[in-house]
């Protein structure tokens, strides 16, 4: 039977083989290996039949725990059950894992494995999470590339069946699971032949059925557990030869051949390298190159880690070995080796294999690129004075225990053609390189392959595309650092990185710009212009936004640059090219009308005609003039670590640049400077009335207004415009104050304006005029403004402590976070679930959290996704009791002083005004003073004043906060959110509700609402949306709120200094619109707030159980009676608007949807009655 070629991931891969086997999916969204989950789903949705001619049934649990024990329960009833987790979600399934294999169920796991948070959280990948599984009674099978990845993807599905031992399939986060490469799948009718259906009806048959009922899941005493443990065990002497016979099988219909332990290598290799994972791949094609030099070099390629085959393991290693070296892909800390290390040894030991010089070191982890170069080290190595439990790719100047690279080779196959391209996050450019990749990989003869780097900011932030294409296979799952073509998409870039350092002699480099050739020698710094000169580079420039000017389209320079790149790098001819690209233009876009086709087409078309190639001078090649790079902030801690991360040059950093608990200083997205925004709100003096509204709803505190006396103002810089104080501010200047270089140019601000008063301007006009402007104003003192900070207008005049975040332009979630350190940041502790607010909120290398004048400021941590709620009760519980026992010595302060009235009454004053927030600043700085003071050696309380001062920091009352999303909040941290509500103690929770799963990619939440569409509901919601406040309401101690900014920002700034003043758990949900509900414009997101209060599909409201004490009705509802058009509002959203395409039953959805917010607002109604 034919099979096709296609381009895919690894993820698509193993879901495209798991879908064949399964008839149940118990699943939870978690990076990297969502996509799975979601390709199941939506396969699921249109009905797609598994081998069995059933489809699939899914079910998204709440949890990670709750999917595996959903596997567990369904595997137990008898249906073959499948999950994909990786990470912190694999060791919440450790549990039931142990289950499930006790049991001899048969199962598998598709992971994409990855980091452990241990000082930090790390999404991409390495093996610390699979490690962490080995004592499980998992069967375990490693891929190491996307082809390997379909084919043990199916060896496991199979051997699981006859072994009855469940398997855990891996492949590496990020570099397998996201690269995208040309691959051969086999159908699914060659894959039904394959399955024994006797060991099907047999695993149906053990089924829990009242119908012939057993009993599992007993509790043994000590007299009979250890032997019924032990009576597994030939079952698992069983697995390896069961997996060598599904290996042999899957040949039969693919030819490609696997064993347990793969050698390959020259087979008098004296040294060899034993490994696993995507890193099999590199070892591999190093080995290749340096073996044609005359090399004896090898590699064993461990597929089945558990069992481990010790005696095949042993067999795998030629005779002439002198040397071998393991390579593990995590750090057990305190251990005498990493796990596969171990595991060698004893297979050696166990085996009687003697004389061989056996080494280990760690390498990759996190992501950290392993290439060529870092496998070459690693044979260096390997002699008789070799390093022992080395790292290889980081400078360990700490231990000393790092392998120098002091070789740089380049291995990979002549003929090959390696593309390199820097974009902007949320451009486009990935997704066109995709298309690319997939243009040419499903419709010629050639290899592709594909793999993105990102920072950590979320859209907004830079990625580099790796594509590489080839007539041969390609083995290079690492990054190119040695381009034939280079394209920057964003002209910002050329004096923030190096990205020509990586082109090739004679490549090809594009870049989208403003700039006419002949402006190029002026606009290019010195040291690009020297490359491009000095390796006769050839050199293109294109204006893609004045192509889709031109042709009046808002969107499409990913397009145009795409259009560009094939035209240049000379791939495939272009004519085949532009007609595939159109293809799928038309594939994409055609169920939005031909006006939108066209209009991608015309990008195609107009892109090669506004292509223009930069003839320069040989002077280039020597000049030292040209732009300057971008200037860095005299900060010695940016100099030395924030700004090479920003750079991309992380990897140099040395292990004595960082704290070794993780710690990092604050306040730094200041000195970032960005400089992305195409266009930059610029303020016109005339039309402000000083409402401030503006600087309220910035995502990003990039527009804050500035008041101060003339007096202060004197040497202001020419342009530095104001104008007259209104209101209590008379006798003030006012201005308001935009920083071009940290604007994401979302419009945000403009939109919010009821005056008009801003309007949008080119970034490099508004960089000229504004950023010595916003210099200046960032250094004055703290306005003393008799204005009322609890309003809307004065709330402004504090400033924020937190800016410039990694967060998406137009962001829903950050403007309220924004506002709550304007008003308690100087006394606040955040505790925040991990999604968006943390990644946007504590992503290395820089913080957006800030100090003030006095160098205070909210102090930031994240610990998990699940157990945020009780990490920040746990710090409230600490500050209760660190401050009980201040009240104890202060207590015993006050009675000793007696005969020193002024101390007396400092240390009665703190006690009664401790938990007060302006009073127990008052006392304390009134109270340290004092205490500073005294000749504390030579008073008889020195201890005790002592005691104090050390503990001045807890003098001022903390402000608890407890931030997250509503996938915590609704899903996976309920049960623990719920609890410590219920404890009563004075926390305060903000939940920023988006309606999904944003951080993973928009997956749907229990607060996603009927009908939407969302990964995991593809067909739309079915279930009603959880009302989370009501649910809080009912304990009657919990204040709670909900808001929207952009309906009412007052209600907003009322809710949470009601809530933070309140003596009790307050919960605020706050609506966040998000760029992954589809909205049109991100710019909107404010109105977006007010259309969803206007048609009644979000209420406002308060609900204050300090009022009931006072014999007041608690609730109060503050949004009006729906006014707005309900089913515009949602089809204004693509979340809501594409279900008309997918799903027959739309309407009856839409009514649903609507019902439920109706039934929502006659109960809150009800409430506010009584």
């Amino acid at each position: 039977m034919a099979r096709i070629a296609k381009s895919m991931d690894g993820n698509n891969a193993a879901a495209y083989v798991s879908y064949a086997f399964t008839e149940v999916a118990g699943i939870y969204p978690i990076t990297p290996s969502s996509p799975m989950a979601d390709y199941v789903d939506q396969w699921s949705a249109k009905g797609m039949k598994n081998i069995f001619g059933t489809t699939v049934k899914v079910a998204e649990m709440q949890s990670e725990a709750g999917a595996a024990g959903t596997v567990h329960g369904s595997l137990a009833a008898g249906a073959l059950t499948t999950t994909y987790t990786a990470s912190q979600g694999l060791l919440l399934m450790i549990p039931n894992m142990y289950k499930i294999a006790g049991e001899l169920l048969p199962a598998v796991f598709h992971v994409s494995a990855r980091c452990v948070a241990s000082h930090a959280l790390n999404i991409f990948g390495d093996h610390s999470d699979v490690y962490a599984c080995r004592q499980t009674g998992f069967a375990m099978l490693a891929s190491a590339s996307v082809q390997e990845v379909a084919d043990l993807a199916l060896v496991s599905h199979l051997s699981t069946l006859k072994a009855k031992v469940p398997f855990l399939h891996f492949f590496d986060g990020f570099r397998t699971s996201h690269e995208v490469s040309k691959v051969v799948l086999p159908e699914y009718e060659e894959i039904r032949p394959l399955v024994n259906m006797d060991e099907i009806a047999d695993f149906k048959a053990r089924a829990l059925n009242p119908e012939h009922p057993v009993q599992r899941g007993t509790a043994q005493n000590p007299d009979i557990y250890f032997q019924n443990r032990e009576a597994a065990n030939k079952y698992y002497n069983a697995v390896p030869e069961i997996v060598e016979e599904m290996m042999a099988k899957q040949q039969t219909i693919t030819g490609r051949s696997y064993h347990l332990f793969d050698y390959v290598g020259a087979p008098d290799a004296e040294k060899v390298i034993v490994s696993m994972g995507s890193s099999c791949d590199t070892i591999e094609e190093t080995i290749d190159y340096l073996n044609a030099k005359g090399a004896k070099l090898g590699l064993v390629k461990v597929r089945l880690y558990r069992p481990f085959a010790t005696d095949r393991f042993v067999k795998a290693i030629p005779a002439s070995c002198k040397y071998l070296t393991v390579l593990d892909r995590t750090k057990e800390p305190g251990s005498i080796g990493e796990p596969l290390y171990l595991d060698v040894l004893a297979a050696l030991q166990d085996e009687g294999k003697t004389g061989l010089k056996v080494t280990c070191g760690r390498y990759g982890l996190g992501s950290k690129e392993f290439t060529p170069s870092m496998v070459n080290a690693i044979y260096q190595n390997m002699n008789d004075n070799a390093i022992n439990h080395f790292t290889v790719g980081i400078v360990d100047d700490v231990t000393g225990k790092s392998l120098p690279v002091t070789e740089k080779i380049n291995s990979a196959p002549e003929g090959s053609k390696c593309c390199v391209f820097y974009g902007l996050g949320s451009d486009g450019t990935v997704g066109a390189n995709k298309n690319s990749i997939k243009i040419i990989g499903d419709h010629t003869n050639k290899y592709a392959q594909g793999y993105f780097s990102y920072d950590s900011k979320k859209s907004g932030g830079i990625t580099i595309s790796h594509l590489r294409f080839g007539d041969k296979p390609i083995q290079s799952p690492y990054l190119i650092d040695n381009a034939d073509f280079l394209a920057c998409h964003n002209q910002s870039y050329v004096t923030r990185y190096n990205m020509l350092e990586g082109i090739k002699e004679g490549g090809t480099f594009l870049l989208n710009s403003i700039w006419t050739p002949e402006e190029m020698d002026a606009q290019l710094p010195a040291s690009m212009k020297n490359i491009i000169a000095k390796r006769h580079v050839k050199f293109y420039t294109l204006n893609g936004q004045q192509v889709i000017d031109e042709i009046g389209a808002k969107k499409g320079v990913n397009t145009v640059m795409q259009a560009a790149f094939f035209k240049l790098a000379d791939i495939i001819p272009y004519e085949e090219a532009e007609g595939y690209m159109k293809a799928a233009i038309k594939k994409t876009y055609g169920k939005k009308g031909d006006a939108v086709v066209n209009m991608n087409y015309a990008c195609v078309d107009n892109a090669i005609s506004h292509l223009q190639e930069v003839h320069y001078p040989e002077s280039w090649a020597t000049t030292t003039e040209g732009a300057a790079p971008v200037a860095l902030a005299d900060n010695e801690y940016f100099r030395n670590f924030v700004a090479p991360i920003l750079a991309q040059n992380g990897d140099s950093l040395p292990v004595s640049a960082f704290a070794a608990d993780g710690t990092v200083p604050t306040g730094t997205t200041q000195y970032e400077k960005r400089g992305v925004a195409p266009f930059v709100p610029d303020w016109i003096p005339e039309n402000c009335i000083q409402c401030n509204s503006c600087s309220f709803v910035c995502p990003h505190a990039a527009i804050r207004p500035v008041l101060q006396k003339p007096e202060v103002l004197a040497d202001k810089p020419e342009g530095f415009v104001t104008k007259p104080g209104a209101g209590a501010a008379k006798g003030y200047e006012y201005r308001m104050q935009v920083s071009p270089l940290d604007c994401l140019g979302c419009k945000v601000c403009v939109n919010a304006c009821p005056k008009g008063a801003l309007t949008m301007k080119p970034f490099a006009e508004m960089a000229a005029k504004e950023t010595d402007n916003w210099a200046y104003a960032a250094k004055l003192p703290e306005t003393d403004a008799p204005v009322k900070r609890n309003t809307v207008m004065g709330s402004q005049l504090n400033r924020p402590l937190f800016e410039f975040s990694g967060a998406c332009a137009g962001c829903g979630e950050t403007p309220y976070i924004k506002v709550i350190t304007q008003m308690f940041g100087d006394r606040m502790i955040v505790a925040n679930a991990t999604g968006c607010s943390s990644i946007y909120g504590g992503s290395a290398p820089t913080c957006p959290y800030a100090k003030n004048d006095k160098g205070h400021g909210p102090a930031w941590a994240n610990s998990l996704f699940e157990d945020n709620a009780e990490f920040g009760y746990g710090m409230n519980l600490a500050y209760a009791q660190r401050r009980d026992r201040l009240k104890d010595l202060v207590t015993s302060l006050k009675d000793a002083c007696a005969a020193n009235p002024e101390l007396k009454g400092a240390c009665e004053a703190w006690l009664e005004n401790m938990n007060d927030t302006e009073g127990s600043k008052k006392a304390a700085a009134d109270l340290v003073a004092l205490l500073e003071k005294c000749n504390v050696e030579g008073c008889a309380n020195a201890c005790l004043k002592k005691e104090i001062l050390d503990a001045k920091d807890c003098l001022v009352k903390k402000s608890i906060w407890i931030f997250g999303g509503d996938g915590w909040a609704y899903d996976i941290g309920y049960g623990g959110l719920d609890h410590v509500l219920a404890m009563n103690e004075n926390i305060n929770v903000l939940v920023v509700d988006t309606e999904l799963y944003s951080n993973t990619g928009g997956q749907s939440s229990k607060s996603t609402p009927v009908a939407s569409i969302a990964k995991f509901a593809a067909t739309g919601k079915r279930i009603r949306k959880k009302d989370l406040g009501m649910m809080a309401m009912s304990y009657g101690y919990v204040y709670v709120a909900q808001v929207a900014m952009g309906a009412s920002q007052k209600q907003y700034l009322d809710a949470i200094m009601e809530a933070e003043a309140y003596d009790g758990p307050s919960l605020i949900i706050a609506y966040a619109p998000c760029i992954n509900q589809g909205l049109k414009d991100m710019g909107n997101s404010q109105l977006e707030e007010k259309r969803a209060v206007e048609c009644g599909y979000w209420q406002l409201y308060r609900y204050n159980p300090a009022l009931e004490a006072a014999g007041q009705n608690p609730f109060k509802l503050d949004s009006k009676d729906p006014q707005g058009n309900y089913r515009e509002f949602l089809l204004g959203e693509t979340r809501y608007a594409a279900l008309q395409k997918v799903n027959p039953n739309a309407e009856a959805l839409y009514e649903r949807n609507e019902e439920d917010s109706k039934r929502r607002l006659d109960k809150y109604k009800s409430l506010a009655s009584k």
